[in-house]
């Protein structure tokens, strides 16, 4: 039984560690998040836009929303811009505002009740 755990071990280890340094390569040439709605309302918005712009982006949902619980994943492309203000704006009319998000450095980030 020991012969079998250690392998299965080395297999399952050498798997992360391979997934590990793909998510990080990756994250140089698309930065994908996943972005989580953790509240109690659906989200209606949501915008991203580099810090230092002036005025929030479009919205990215465009005509759909982010259900409770839900996810989607937005990739900030291949440019060289890593830190981004977040919008969210939700059905009952709360605005959450996040600043200085650094999308190379993250994959995912949750809306929350505060």
């Amino acid at each position: 039984m020991r012969s079998v755990i250690r392998p299965a071990f080395a297999a399952l280890a050498a798997g992360a560690l391979l997934v590990s340094f793909a998510t990080t390569a990756g994250a140089d040439a698309n930065k994908k998040v996943k972005i989580i709605n953790e509240t109690r309302h659906a989200m209606v918005q949501f915008h991203a836009s580099r810090v230092g712009t002036k005025d929030w982006e479009e919205d990215i949902l465009g005509q759909d929303t982010l259900a409770v619980g839900a996810s989607v994943t937005v990739n900030f492309g291949t440019n060289d811009f890593c830190l981004y203000d977040f919008l969210g704006i939700f059905d009952d009319g709360d605005k959450v505002e996040k600043y200085r998000i650094n999308v190379c450095e993250i994959a995912s980030f949750r809306f929350t009740e505060d």
